[in-house]
């Protein structure tokens, strides 16, 4: 009996200190600190590709007012971009979402604004500087837009567009992507002719049966809608479960997986209301949490975001809260304890500011393996103010983060789960991830996909689900190291024999040292192609851009470990070759 009471006191001490332990570093130096607005949404994104997350943030008042792009110089330093078309606006903007619409290779921008004004769509220009696009369908209809998020909804490779309206007529947009930055406008169904107070979509896999369902919350009393991806660009308005039932004047959804077993739960911010958190129990059944802390804290909630804070294995939970009574709020956050149970923590500075706080979203911005947070703050009482950036103190538990790069599938890899076996405190755990372009109500968190592993010092098995069907199986990782994964990677290590190549490319020497040099048959390299070198482990190990035309390409090869490499070759945003390389 005495050793039983020792264990439960050790435990509760453990969850005494975990609640209360100090997590983050607010940062007042930087631009995201000082830099003041009527500040919407966050988007962590890498604008221009030197693996460096930058910050975008919107802003809008009324009368207008330009959105802010902060450039990620390293060392935790950003710049504010003033000259950029993305910044130079002047709209009443509210959330946004990035995605690589045109697979070219770098990250474009949709940025919704409400009042009636049209949407905002960019272009980028290969370099993170952007070109504002007026003349496709998608950045012509008039609305009262809230938010929008990028999915490929009939898998072609090519990521679509859905949008929602809370006022006016109030039916979402959907835009399917045609190719070369085309879009046509879907007028079809219930999920374009529905009229709701339509607040967030999340595209999410809730069946998990590989295709991307649509999920939209509803304030003003109106219940959340599934539309249900049946195939084919076809949807069925689903109805009934507990989660489509309980409408309440929900903002933000937030999907993850908080207990491990493989499928996505949803935490709902609620406005007036208590929060809800409902987990999944498979075929679209959902199960309403009702004693856990995460739904009993009142709650004026507007934006919500899920990582693993700690690295422990299980992801955590922050919500923002705003527009109460003329009084500034203090933001929530929750730890989880690796079965989807929670414990409010109160003395973290996260939770010490208050504000109006809206949007938010996490990014490892200063690429140390733990994820950082910002948080947008509104106008209040008629003064704006810099929004906040805090900064995830280190501990001694290890992480793994993967980039993806589709090559079949969008190149942005939105829809790919990735799922990871570790051991931790000895028990072997299973983590998902599924990527997404809208990971809460104005806030979009890293694309990087990070996984804490707590003590566990190697991942025993990842698992990459690519939207178009391929599945790739790595093993035996070393933790605390950041890896990129290429769509086919896997495949080409297994069996390149099998592969329809163009053999287009020479390799000399080979076997070969410390340099190599590049030629194809018949043709010259130009301008737009990319030469990547990748491990027997699918991780990139450099990169060469080409610049101009070259009949034959000289490439020093960095120190690396003996052994078997891939080169791929990519022209026209297509793998157009892949050949061995052997390194001595």
């Amino acid at each position: 009996m005495k050793f039983f009471i020792h264990i439960l006191l050790f435990s509760i001490l453990i969850t005494f200190h975990k609640a209360n332990a100090q997590y983050f570093n607010k940062i007042t130096n930087t631009p995201i600190s000082t830099h003041t607005g009527d500040s919407r949404s966050v988007n962590w994104i890498d604008v221009n590709n030197d693996n460096q997350v930058d910050c975008f943030i919107s802003n809008g008042p009324s009368g207008g007012q330009n959105n802010f792009l902060y450039i990620n110089a390293g060392s935790g330093t950003f710049s504010l971009v003033t000259t950029d078309s993305i910044t130079l606006d002047n709209k009443p903007s509210d959330g946004a979402t990035f995605s690589d619409i045109d697979n070219d290779g770098d990250i474009d921008a949709f940025v919704v604004n409400w009042y009636n004004v049209n949407n905002l769509f960019y272009l980028n220009n290969g370099n993170g500087n952007f070109t504002k696009i007026n003349s496709q369908i998608l950045a012509n209809d008039l609305g009262y837009s809230e938010t929008a998020a990028w999915g490929d909804y009939d898998k072609d490779g090519l990521v679509d567009l859905y949008v929602t309206n809370s006022a006016g007529i109030k039916k979402n947009y959907l835009y399917h992507n045609n190719g070369n930055a085309n879009f046509t406008k879907v007028t079809v169904g219930d999920l374009v002719n529905d009229a709701f107070f339509s607040r967030n979509i999340n595209w999410v896999d809730i069946d998990n049966d590989a295709d991307l369902d649509v999920f939209v919350t509803n304030e003003n009393n109106q219940n959340e809608i599934i539309y249900r991806n049946d195939g084919a660009g076809n949807f069925t308005k689903l109805t009934g479960s507990p989660l489509l039932s309980d409408g309440g004047n929900t903002n933000s959804s937030s999907w993850a997986d908080i207990d491990n077993d493989g499928d996505l739960d949803v935490f709902l911010a609620n406005d007036l209301s208590y929060n809800g958190l409902f987990k999944n129990n498979g075929n679209f059944n959902f199960i309403k949490i009702i004693s856990d802390t995460v739904v009993k804290t009142p709650a004026r909630s507007f934006s919500s975001a899920w990582s693993d804070v700690d690295n422990d294995g299980d992801l955590d939970l922050f919500v923002t809260n705003a527009f109460a009574n003329g009084s500034k709020l203090v933001n929530y956050f929750y730890l989880n304890d690796g079965n989807g149970n929670f414990s409010r923590n109160t003395t973290d500075i996260i939770t010490q500011d208050s504000a109006w706080s809206y949007g938010c979203a996490f990014g490892d911005y200063d690429n140390d393996g733990f994820e950082d947070l910002t948080v947008a703050t509104c106008r209040f009482n008629g003064v704006d103010y810099g929004d906040f950036l805090y900064h995830n103190n280190t501990n001694s538990n290890h992480w793994i983060t993967v980039k993806l790069i589709g090559t079949i599938s969008n190149k942005s890899a939105i829809g790919t789960k990735v799922k990871i076996k570790s051991f931790i405190n000895g028990n072997p755990v299973w983590q998902m991830r599924e990527i997404s372009s809208q990971s809460s109500y104005c806030g979009q968190n890293d694309l990087r996909v990070h996984f804490g592993l707590g003590n566990g010092v190697l991942v025993d098995s990842l698992k990459i689900e690519w939207p178009l069907g391929l599945t790739e199986t790595y093993t035996n990782i070393s933790s605390n190291q950041f890896l990129t994964y290429y769509e086919g990677a896997a495949t080409v290590n297994i069996k390149e024999s099998d592969r329809k190549l163009n053999n287009a490319l020479s390799i000399f020497p080979n076997p070969a040292y410390n340099e190599i040099t590049l030629k194809l048959n018949k043709q010259e390299f130009h301008k737009g192609d990319v030469i990547t070198l990748i491990n027997s482990q699918g991780k990139q190990e450099f990169q060469y851009h080409v610049v101009h035309h070259e009949k034959e390409i000289l490439i020093k090869i960095p120190k690396l470990i003996s052994g078997v490499y891939f080169i791929h070759f990519e022209k026209n945003n297509k793998t157009f070759d892949i050949k061995k390389l052997i390194i001595n």
